[in-house]
């Protein structure tokens, strides 16, 4: 059997919302049908019942976004009845899981053309409520938030691997010896880059600001912080700590979708591909360790795809915290630190779970189409101690 080559046609994400924003009125499974509509109106030539599958990720999953998310966007976006989908869980790197799967379905032949996304909304992540032990308890029951983080933790697992996702920062910012002002430096650069990028109109051909809602541009996003301002921010998560809601990624909504295709799939669209998939690398370490999950699957991915860091022009890699970052960065002495997030990343752009790996996957594609040529790289850390890579060329 031969493998195909897998293609990204196109890839659109929403604004991303702040927690409480822009978007919070909005349902998820709305978020994901408004990217794959608007994806779908991109492409005018293609047959929207020529699509196989539309897989989604998506972390949460107990709320609106139940049942299926992706299915929902389906028939929500008014795609034909006959066109599936599958909602796929890798926490944080959900949005690149669908995107591989996807790419993999291609790349075997069980589809010629997907599309690929992720969605989430911490905004409405609702508060559960677990069945009693017994029938009729009762004292009170104990309401769990599913925003972010551990809940309803098996007793059974080791108390070192259930630390919040802060403290697993800090432990990266122990390893490594990142202080506090270091990290602070890392956000404000991603604030003004991102900021600059907007600006500049670097996010024009890729957003799509959700009708009836006044968003747009990422909601995040602070033009006039500053070293000062970062400053005077209380540790987070120890008294003494260097983590911060500042040198942190915000709680965020929205969606992203990538249109993915073989050749077959190509020539149907009418359209040159952004850039082309290479390959994909997974891995896990540990759980407390999550943050440095994209050290070894990175290294991995480019070993498949046969190139080394110094073939790589643009890099995003997902800043779920400064200190994260900043320690796998520690680990690739051969990466060029100033190819990282050129356009600003998660701490200023916001990191909703679900839609990150498909938001970041998508900026790749885009940065390679506008050099023209290029090879870029992709890379999530995950809660629960895994990474997720890709390699894109053009």
């Amino acid at each position: 059997m031969s493998i195909r080559d897998v293609y990204i046609v196109d890839a659109v994400r929403t604004p991303i919302g702040k927690f409480g924003g822009a978007l919070s009125s909005v349902r998820p499974d709305d978020l994901a049908a408004h990217v794959v509509r608007s994806l779908v109106r991109r492409t005018p030539d293609l047959d929207p019942a020529r699509v196989d599958d539309v897989y989604f990720g998506d972390a949460n999953g107990a709320g609106e976004d139940n049942r299926d998310v992706a299915r929902m966007a389906v028939l929500l976006a008014g795609l034909p009845t006959s066109v599936p989908g599958v909602t796929v869980n890798r926490l944080c790197g959900s949005g690149m899981e669908a995107v591989i799967q996807a790419a993999r379905a291609i790349a075997v032949g069980d589809a010629s053309v997907a599309i690929a996304g992720g969605v989430e909304s911490m905004s409405r992540a609702p508060w559960v409520l677990q069945k009693p032990e017994r029938a009729f308890p009762a004292g009170h029951q104990q309401l769990h938030s599913t925003t972010l983080g551990w809940r309803m933790t098996n007793p059974r697992m080791p108390a070192e691997w259930t630390v919040p996702l802060g403290e697993g920062a800090e432990l990266v910012a122990d390893k490594h010896a990142i202080g506090r002002e270091e990290q602070d430096a890392f956000a404000l650069a991603s604030h003004r880059k991102a900021a600059a990028a907007w600006a500049e109109g670097l996010y024009d051909g890729e957003v799509v600001p959700y009708d009836g809602v006044e968003l747009l541009r990422d909601e995040c996003i602070r033009d006039t912080t500053s070293p000062e301002a970062l400053a005077k921010l209380k540790p987070s998560f120890r008294p003494d700590g260097t983590v911060t809601a500042g040198n942190a990624s915000p709680l965020n909504d929205g969606a992203a979708a990538l249109l993915l295709v073989d050749e077959d799939g190509l020539r149907e669209t009418g359209r040159e591909p952004l850039a082309r998939i290479r390959a994909s690398a997974v891995t896990g370490v540990e759980p407390q360790l999550f943050g440095l999950g994209p050290v070894e699957a990175v290294r991995r991915v480019l070993d498949k795809a046969g190139r080394g860091f110094a073939d790589l022009t643009t890099v995003e890699l997902n800043e779920a915290f400064a200190a994260q970052a900043l320690g796998c960065l520690a680990e690739w002495p051969d990466l060029d630190p100033a190819l990282v997030n050129p356009r600003g990343g998660a701490i200023a752009i916001g990191h909703p779970l679900g839609a990150s790996g498909a938001r970041i996957t998508g900026a790749v594609a885009h940065q390679l189409a506008a050099a023209g040529s290029g090879t870029g790289l992709a890379a999530l850390c995950i809660g629960v101690g895994q990474g997720l890579a890709l390699v894109l060329e053009r």
